[in-house]
């Protein structure tokens, strides 16, 4: 759904300026992502995508500027809370309990929603990856890294998020893994889910988004419809190695 139809962004993120001690890591973007869009921030390591999605999620706090989910101000409210809030990070690095078996991985993830709900949502995790349900007694760590990917974003999905932040989802895998990972990020757009995406692979990431947001040391530099950046000729040479 484009924003032209949306009265207000489901998040809002309005100038806000990050530091690390001294460091002055992200220093005052805004972007804003509406109801039903797949919006992707792609840039260079350490341009600060992650560190947006962190600040975003509670784990870090701006020094500057707001954040708003559902037009309310959530600066200051903690990780844990922003759960029930209905902001959801699948986070870099498929940190899933590598000692807990994928059943045990999938209901920590709905730690925030009532018991009787959460058969309801193993269901239909298991309907959407059906290779969990295959894996579901097995220990995470076990897993294949594609596997654990799936796992860590079903997680995500466990508490019924409004807003799902996917932070690298296909770093280090395979081309064919990377294929089926973009499939599903597809098809849970499809079934509803809005979709915050930060992504290194930007060729797969624009093709898949609505609109996109680059980012360069901290500052936003370009944006508008991701298939319009996907064309663009500095986005080309930055990051699509033409």
């Amino acid at each position: 759904m484009s924003e032209a139809n949306q009265k207000s962004p489901l998040l809002k993120v309005n100038d806000i300026h990050v530091y690390y001690g001294a460091i002055h890591a992200i220093k005052g973007i805004s972007l804003e992502v509406y109801d039903n869009e797949i919006v992707t921030l792609i840039g260079a390591n350490g341009a600060g995508k992650s560190t947006t999605l962190n600040t975003i999620v509670g784990l870090l706090r701006p020094r500057q500027g707001t954040v708003e989910l559902n037009g309310m101000n959530i600066n200051g409210i903690s990780a844990s809370k922003m759960v029930s809030r209905g902001l959801s990070l699948c986070p870099e690095g498929r940190r899933i309990f590598q000692q807990m078996t994928v059943r045990e991985n999938l209901e920590m993830g709905a730690y925030s929603r009532p018991a009787a709900e959460i058969a309801e949502s193993l269901e239909e995790m298991f309907q959407r990856f059906p290779r969990l349900k295959e894996r579901e007694k097995q220990i995470g760590g076990t897993l294949s890294g594609g596997e654990q990917q799936m796992l860590t974003m079903a997680r995500a999905l466990m508490s019924r998020p409004r807003l799902l932040m996917l932070d690298e989802p296909s770093m280090g895998l395979a081309p064919i893994l990377v294929e089926q990972i973009f499939e599903i990020i597809k098809e849970l757009h499809e079934s509803g889910v809005t979709i915050l995406l930060v992504e290194q692979n930007a060729q797969m990431a624009l093709q898949v988004a609505d609109r996109a947001y680059v980012m360069e040391t901290g500052l936003i530099t370009m944006q508008g419809r991701a298939s319009e950046l996907l064309h663009n000729d500095a986005v080309q040479k930055a990051y699509l190695g033409s």
